[in-house]
């Protein structure tokens, strides 16, 4: 028995001095070798989800709402700043009338807009009264919030045409963060309300987005990222890892990394089987360089939806015990720091999308900064000064908003 313990005593230990020398790709925009705490391997992640889901827990936990809730309230910034921002936005106003929809009918660039547009920004104004709720104890944010929500749940049973699955990804990314805040915190949402507000996530939005798509990746990765808060607030094991599932799939087929050989990795079912084919996929870009995104030579806007539902899902995968970033860190921070030294000024080489980007990556940093340079101390040196610079992050209008107040700094 002793030598047994002893063998493995013995493989234990060998096994963490190998895990503790591996080390990973340059760091975002430097030339140089990363250290061991620096390094982020692509692997399975080693954690596997719990049993029983954590709530709140899509996109902020309780404990980052805490630690957000103390710093705002002591007057410390860059939280205060942030908060009195959101606070002044249309979005957190008390005086907010929902604009609910049976049917919310987006077109290509959401023409026809039959509806797209207040459903977007309901979404985002009942998670930002969520916040407010949190923050301020003050019901009445908590109430507006309910009655957003219950608005919508009473009324809408379908997103139509050719971005509805877009549509359906970017509202869906919204409602459970707000719904997981107010439900785990608030005591006025009835019974009867919430099994709604499940019915509506189940039936409208949940069929839309669990399949995927297989358009440009932003499409696929807010789909997912979508599924993924639905699947959490509906308590749905199997809805969540079909989601996870399909975005560890996408990740690799959305950011480039030298090994992945001569052409970037292609999605599952992509039917990208061909040079040409991927290099068309890529906006025609054919020099392949680690941090380029499948969309960079498209437009950093769009880009960055991308690399932000990359973050929120691996943010929303730690609260639930299933810890991703290990597998897909790697791809964000190359990402981010890639498409950084691009937007802060750097002039594009000639060969990358013919010497000229479409810059306006928009306020995306924040959580993947947040989780790959703060809680696990990596220098990104591209991504910290865009970061910094653009506090306070507000809102996309779209499905992202204001992550400067949620996760700057923040270590839980």
């Amino acid at each position: 028995m002793r030598t047994r313990a002893l063998y493995l005593a013995l493989a234990t230990a060998l096994a963490a001095l190998f895990a503790g020398i591996l080390s990973g790709p340059a760091t975002a925009g430097q030339t140089r070798r990363s250290t061991a705490s620096e390094a982020i391997t692509e692997a399975a992640p080693k954690a596997t989800p719990k049993a029983a889901f954590t709530h709140p827990g899509v996109l902020v936990s309780r404990a980052q709402l805490d630690f957000v809730r103390s710093k705002v309230n002591a007057g410390a910034q860059p939280w205060k700043g942030a908060y009195d921002a959101m606070l002044a936005s249309p979005y957190a106003s008390l005086s907010r009338t929902p604009k609910p929809r049976a049917v919310v009918e987006c077109g290509p660039y959401s023409d026809p807009n039959i509806g797209c547009t207040d459903e977007r920004q309901d979404a985002l104004a009942a998670y930002s009264l969520s916040l407010a709720w949190y923050i301020t104890r003050d019901s009445r944010y908590a109430d507006k919030a309910i009655q957003i929500m219950d608005a919508w749940s009473a009324t809408i049973k379908d997103h139509t045409n050719s971005n509805a699955p877009l549509q359906t990804g970017w509202a869906g990314s919204s409602w459970p963060r707000a719904a997981e805040i107010i439900r785990y915190s608030y005591d006025g949402w009835s019974a009867a309300s919430i099994d709604r507000f499940k019915t509506m996530l189940r039936t409208v939005y949940l069929p839309k987005v669990i399949g995927g798509s297989n358009s440009n990746g932003n499409w696929e990765l807010v789909m997912v990222e979508a599924a993924a808060g639905i699947s959490v607030f509906l308590d749905d094991r199997t809805s969540y890892d079909k989601a996870i599932a399909k975005y560890r799939g996408r990740v690799p087929a959305y950011v480039y990394l030298e090994s992945d050989g001569s052409l970037p990795k292609t999605a599952p079912g992509s039917g990208l089987d061909t040079r040409d084919k991927i290099i068309k996929y890529w906006q025609g870009q054919s020099t392949f360089v680690t941090g380029l995104t499948q969309e960079t030579c498209r437009d950093f806007t769009h880009t960055g939806y991308g690399i932000a539902s990359i973050a929120h899902v691996a943010e929303t995968s730690r609260i639930q015990g299933q810890d991703l970033y290990p597998e897909v860190g790697e791809r964000l921070r190359q990402a981010l720091g890639f498409q950084s030294k691009y937007e802060l000024g750097e002039a594009p080489p000639s060969w990358l999308c013919g010497g000229s980007v479409k810059r306006g990556l928009g306020p995306i940093t924040e959580v993947g900064y947040n989780a790959l340079h703060n809680r696990l101390g990596i220098a990104m040196a591209n991504t910290q000064k865009l970061t910094e610079q653009q506090r306070p992050a507000g809102t996309n209008s779209l499905f992202l908003g204001w992550e400067t107040l949620t996760h700057a700094d923040n270590p839980s």
